[in-house]
């Protein structure tokens, strides 16, 4: 059994450093510990996954489709944090972002006046003790291919000239460089392998004509790790950075496939069906329209990782963790469409609960429930638990609620009733208009240095939940402003009468017992994790 100790009293026992820190938690012995395959993507919908109504039939996902109809489907999986850098955080760390102790967030937070806000700051360091740390103390071999955005990877330099030609000798140098130093930053993070990294999405390298996604090459990298390590117990973090913009096809799926996020390569991949096969195939489908291909794409890269297992016979000892990275029709907010998030565990055998587990879980989960799979037993610093026995058709002790935060909201789900908070620090609430139409005018120009789409130039326009930018920012832009309470500070809903959230019932005087005690739940969760979740929810200026 997996036991969570708080850090104070880890820290007591290991002497104060973590990622230094002596093994000392007990193993269990196995003969065969499982290969696991997380395989993470990047902004899915629910009308992607056929193993979800939405979808069913709509994709040509042969692959995925297998791993939903042979395992299980979580169809009440949470996640903490919905944008990719703190969810991110939260599987791999199994804590909640707000805990992370990168300078970037330490600094937010100071400015911040103490409260944390957690937006794509919460960075992985090398101080950290993380999953691949203990795996790799139970012997597994470990990696990170594809989307990184969660080690922190410093001193990369900063392209001047968006449009400038990455094949000059001194910018292809800088891109080398940076490549190299987001590789190491994340081999100091516990990993032993790391390649066909992108630091953030493609329209961050810094140069347009590298913006582009090339799932390929990444699952080359992929493919190149359990070939060197298919001997041994292995960890294979596999983060896709698609269907994520930019998805047109000549950025995307029909790219310069020798265009990659280390610049231009000679030597093109070649472990997954070509590139021209997949409108082909598409079509053949019945399923032309938006991001079919890409989808087939994705589908594609998991397959080949499949073949690759099945070539080394390793399919019977490895289990797959099938995950997107939150929850997309409501992301950048912590209403049902951010947190929800149905994801899929795979053996080849099955689990014994069945195709389904209905049990609610969350993406802090994951990280117990992996080292739980390898034979681990001790103590931890997760805040989440091992849902092992559930995938085994056991009860367990559920939690008596769900703790969600991203950007200046917190919210906590108990029971059938859904408590949601927005507060905001006293600067950013006294800004002057002249001030708030400077910070627009600096968010939407750096937006345009790459090519991004603007979707706010009226500085009067409230915050987002998720930013102080008037108006809000592309990635909760799809919420933004659409639900009823939006606005309003406090909102309290009950998901069994209305899981759309459209009827706020903070103000309504006959639930203002349960309004307290919700709040209460909440504030009693800041205190039990006191040392990092800073949240300002008694005040009401």
């Amino acid at each position: 059994m997996i036991t969570n100790i708080n850090r104070r009293q880890f820290l007591q026992k290991t002497g104060g450093a973590i990622a230094a820190t002596p093994f000392f938690l007990r193993c269990a012995k196995t003969v065969n510990k499982p290969n696991i395959v997380f395989f993470i993507a990047d902004d899915m919908y629910p009308d992607m996954f056929n193993c979800l109504p939405e979808g069913k039939g709509k994709n040509l996902t042969p692959n995925i489709d297998r791993l939903a109809r042979e395992g299980t489907i979580l169809m009440n999986q949470y996640v903490v944090s919905p944008v990719c850098t703190p969810s991110r955080y939260n599987c791999l760390a199994g804590r909640y972002a707000s805990r992370a102790t990168n300078r970037e967030f330490l600094d937010k937070t100071k400015e911040q006046e103490n409260q944390t806000v957690i937006q794509w700051n919460s960075f992985i360091t090398e101080k950290d003790k993380i999953l691949p740390h203990y795996l790799g103390e139970l012997g597994y071999k470990t990696a990170m291919v594809g989307k990184n955005h969660v080690v922190e990877a410093k001193g990369l330099y900063q392209f001047p000239d968006y449009q400038a030609d990455p094949q000059q000798p001194d910018i292809k140098a800088k891109v080398v460089e940076n490549y190299e130093k987001v590789r190491s930053a994340v081999l100091k993070c516990g990993f032993d392998y790391a390649d066909g990294l992108y630091h953030n999405n493609p329209n961050f390298i810094g140069l347009g004509k590298l913006a582009v996604q090339n799932l390929d090459w990444i699952t080359s990298a992929g493919v190149d790790f359990i070939d060197q390590n298919f001997a041994t117990p292995f960890f294979l973090y596999f983060a896709t950075t698609v269907p994520h913009q930019p998805s047109e096809p000549e950025r995307s799926w029909n790219a310069d496939p020798g265009v990659t996020a280390m610049g231009y390569i000679n030597e093109l991949p070649d472990v997954m069906p070509p590139r021209h096969t997949i409108p082909e195939r598409t079509k053949a489908a019945g399923l032309e329209g938006k991001n079919k291909e890409n989808l087939l794409w994705l589908d594609d890269s998991l397959g080949a990782l499949l073949d690759r297992l099945e070539k080394y016979n390793l399919m019977d000892n490895t289990i797959i963790f099938f995950f997107n990275d939150h929850g997309q029709k409501a992301k950048g907010t912590l209403y049902q469409g951010g947190i929800f998030n149905p994801s899929i565990i795979w053996k080849k055998s099955g689990f014994k609960c069945g195709p389904v587990c209905e049990a609610p879980v969350s993406n802090v989960d994951f990280a117990p429930t992996i080292l739980d799979f390898a034979g681990f037993t001790g103590e931890t610093l997760f805040d989440g638990s091992s849902f092992r026995q559930l995938l085994n058709g056991n009860k367990i002790e559920n939690r008596e609620s769900f703790y969600f935060e991203l950007g200046y909201a917190r919210a906590v789900i108990k029971g059938k009733y859904k408590y949601y908070a927005v507060r905001y620090c006293g600067f950013a609430k006294n800004r002057t208009p002249q001030q708030r139409a400077e910070i627009l005018k600096e968010f939407n120009y750096w937006r345009e240095f790459r090519n991004m789409v603007v979707v706010n130039r009226d500085p009067l326009k409230p915050y987002s939940h998720l930013m102080i930018i008037p108006g809000g920012g592309h990635a909760e832009n799809e919420t933004y402003g659409k639900k009823p309470g939006y606005f309003d500070k406090d909102q309290l809903y009950d998901l069994e009468t209305d899981p759309d959230e459209q009827n706020n019932l903070a103000q309504n005087l006959q639930f203002q017992q349960k309004l307290d005690e919700m709040k209460a739940e909440l504030k009693n969760i800041s205190m039990n994790y006191r040392e990092s979740l800073i949240f300002k929810l008694m005040d009401d200026s």
